[in-house]
């Protein structure tokens, strides 16, 4: 592997959901060598890293971000034999690895908050938590009446009468980072992965770890009122959690090349940078797109902030339209919406879909065409692209997932006002027949549509118009004509066109509008790279992207 200890501010990384990507063994569920298996799709789409969200070993309350041990992995994903071959297969390959690490809260069953529980009240092992005696003359009332992130209390009372924190489910116990226990063993933990040859870590929730539970504790009502942007929240973006990410900087500058780290942060946008500074973590996830209207006044607004932020922290900035969390972008730009619906794109999406997924609601075609287009921008910018699983295939949210079977405890928490995070995890579509359609050869653990078939992988292999073409095109060239973090807005006759020109001469012209764009031939390079859809003339068709050569 090449030890550019930049390689990150450019780099394609591929998020790979292990438990939905590949099944080898037959029991429904993906695993390490289910991804070992799948890494000619990778190369082939000329991905510089691999994400791995969550492999290690979990009840599986939250997808895998219950982490029972953070030093192994989850026997159904396979073993740390299996990692080791991984991480050597996909360097061979010239893709380097980056893992989730989950510090804001273990599982219920890591041994730690076994021990908590066991030990009882006042009891050392407690105070890697935030435990806390209950409210009311007789303490069976939460000590604040605060709710979890996936709805309920976020406070869970225990058998001998004490109550502890849980920012998100009941199995998901937050740590006191005040502790240098907890300290001590992340530091660990980051050096374990990084002497496997793991090159970097994606930070869940990196704004929580810091809290001041110190009396009297607010209530929801004080909590809501108090800023979140000022560093003194009693609860997230403390400034003092920067202390903790100055402590593993140090540890990952000890490899060559130095390991570097993403923060999942939701904070303000004032705040970012300090997640991306070079003593932090070093770059931080800008999720504004994921939020975004397709709209072309909304994603230049985007763009022209979030490179002002990176320069600003010296980082890159980092461009997302899907992942784990969130509904698919062809489904969000397909939703319907009346007029004056202020809600964003997301919210419409969960709302279509606890609204019984009619197909009315849906223009999948458009969706999908606007989704295209809108990749193909993203893929243009300054800064490092992170793509999700299914998105090179095009894929749509899955809505055809009963209630018995949905995972998500958002789901169930909420009673089924949340319609959940399953619709993005359903195991790939590799091939276009088959129990699982090639993920493996076991019904899946979530169910499949029968619309994959005619977007898997194989059938789009040889479809030379396919999003998977697009995808492969478009980011082998991307690896060629990258170079630098300079960016110049083109003025265009038309509100809902973008026009951009990176060093070297190559342009990019997206079309947002509803109408056909006609631009004069000599404003432009005559060679056309890579478009979503076909140019007339010197037109370009409507919610289209065009890269022109330099």
């Amino acid at each position: 592997m090449h030890s550019d200890r930049d390689w990150w501010r450019r780099a394609v990384v591929y998020q790979v959901y292990p438990r939905s990507f590949a099944d080898t063994d037959g029991d429904g569920i993906g695993d390490l060598r289910g991804i070992l298996s799948r890494i000619d799709h990778l190369r082939r789409l000329s991905v510089d890293a691999v994400w791995l969200s969550p492999f290690y070993p979990s009840p599986l309350a939250d997808g895998g971000y219950d982490v029972a041990d953070y030093r192994d992995v989850d026997p159904r994903l396979g073993t740390l034999a299996d990692l080791d071959a991984l991480v050597a297969a996909l360097h061979d390959a010239g893709i380097r690895l980056i893992v989730d690490i989950v510090p804001n809260h273990t599982s219920e069953q890591h041994a730690w908050f076994r021990a908590a529980r066991a030990d009882g009240a006042g009891s050392p092992a407690r105070e890697r938590y935030h435990f806390r005696p209950g409210a009311g003359p007789d303490g069976d009332q939460p000590p604040t009446d605060w709710v979890s992130t996936f709805g309920g209390p976020a406070w869970t009372r225990t058998a001998d009468g004490e109550w502890y924190l849980h920012t998100f489910s009941r199995e998901q116990p937050d740590l006191n980072w005040d502790h240098p226990d907890v300290r001590d063993d992340f530091l660990a933990t980051l050096a374990f992965w990084a002497d496997r040859g793991v090159d970097g870590f994606r930070v869940d929730v990196a704004q929580l770890l810091a809290k001041d539970l110190s009396d009297p504790l607010p209530s929801r009502a004080e909590l809501e009122r108090m800023p979140r942007d000022d560093g003194r929240h009693p609860l997230e973006d403390r400034d003092e959690v920067q202390e903790v990410y100055r402590t593993w900087r140090a540890l990952f500058e000890r490899y060559d090349p130095p390991r570097m780290a993403v923060a999942e942060a939701w904070v303000a946008p004032h705040r970012v940078p300090r997640y991306a500074a070079p003593d932090s973590l070093g770059q931080a996830f800008n999720f504004d797109l994921l939020e975004a209207a397709y709209d072309a006044a909304a994603f230049r607004e985007i763009v022209t902030r979030n490179l002002a932020l990176a320069a600003a922290s010296g980082s890159s900035s980092t461009w997302v339209l899907s992942n784990h969390d969130i509904p698919r972008h062809p489904t969000r730009y397909g939703i319907r919406s009346a007029p004056d619906d202020e809600r964003s794109p997301r919210m419409r999406a969960q709302g279509w879909m606890l609204d019984g997924a009619d197909p009315a609601g849906i223009d999948r075609d458009a969706g999908l065409r606007r989704a295209r287009a809108a990749s193909l921008f993203v893929m243009a910018l300054p800064g490092s692209l992170y793509l999700y699983q299914g998105e090179e295939l095009g894929l749509h949210e899955v809505v055809e997932i009963a209630p018995e079977q949905r995972q998500d405890p958002s789901f169930f928490r909420s009673g089924g006002g949340d319609i959940g995070r399953d619709g993005s995890r359903v195991p790939l579509p590799w091939t276009s027949a088959g129990v699982s359609f090639g993920f493996g050869d076991a019904a899946p653990h979530l169910p499949q549509p029968a619309w994959f078939s005619d977007v898997s992988a194989a059938a789009q292999d040889v479809d030379a118009d396919s999003t998977l073409a697009l995808y492969r095109r478009a980011l082998a060239l991307r690896r060629t004509l990258q170079t630098n973090d300079e960016l110049a807005w083109v003025l265009t006759r038309r509100d809902d066109v973008l026009h951009i020109r990176r060093p070297g001469g190559w342009e990019v012209v997206a079309n947002f509008g509803a109408e056909p764009y006609a631009y004069e031939p000599t404003t432009l390079p005559a060679p056309v790279l890579v478009s979503t859809d076909a140019l007339t003339g010197n037109t370009v068709p409507a919610d289209t992207t065009v890269w022109f050569a330099g």
